[in-house]
């Protein structure tokens, strides 16, 4: 019997008090919605984010120390293009080819965090 059905969200974090930061990226680049938190999760700080598809938490930490290898991977559609988009708006993208029937590239969020993009063309 196989009990996980599917990643509910993806826990990132920030330093405190860049729930800002992370809106200017996460929704004004990424094109991610704001999601309300529940009352009782407020007081904790950070700010949810969603496309219907994707879930992205971003909390908050005292000592934060940015993810520079562990890291989610979002597939996405038309990989050239939303690479081009995202260097127009001044982000470093670094380009990857070593996974096999795979188009990728990895960029890190406003707090150092590491983040995949692929696209797969043959699986």
């Amino acid at each position: 019997m196989t009990y996980i059905k599917r990643i509910d969200h993806i826990q990132l974090a920030a330093p405190v008090g860049s729930e800002d930061q992370a809106r200017e990226f996460y929704q004004g680049i990424l094109a991610l919605e704001e999601v309300e938190k529940p009352e009782e999760l407020k007081k904790n700080g950070g700010v949810w984010f969603s496309n219907g598809h994707v879930d992205i938490h971003v909390g908050v930490e005292k000592t934060f120390v940015p993810a520079k290898k562990a890291h989610p991977a979002f597939e996405v559609n038309q990989i050239e293009e939303f690479s081009s988009f995202l260097q127009e708006k001044g982000l470093e993208i670094q380009v990857d080819h070593k996974l096999p029937g795979a188009k990728r590239f990895y960029l890190h969020d406003p707090f150092g965090n590491r983040l995949e993009f692929l696209e797969w063309v043959e699986k």
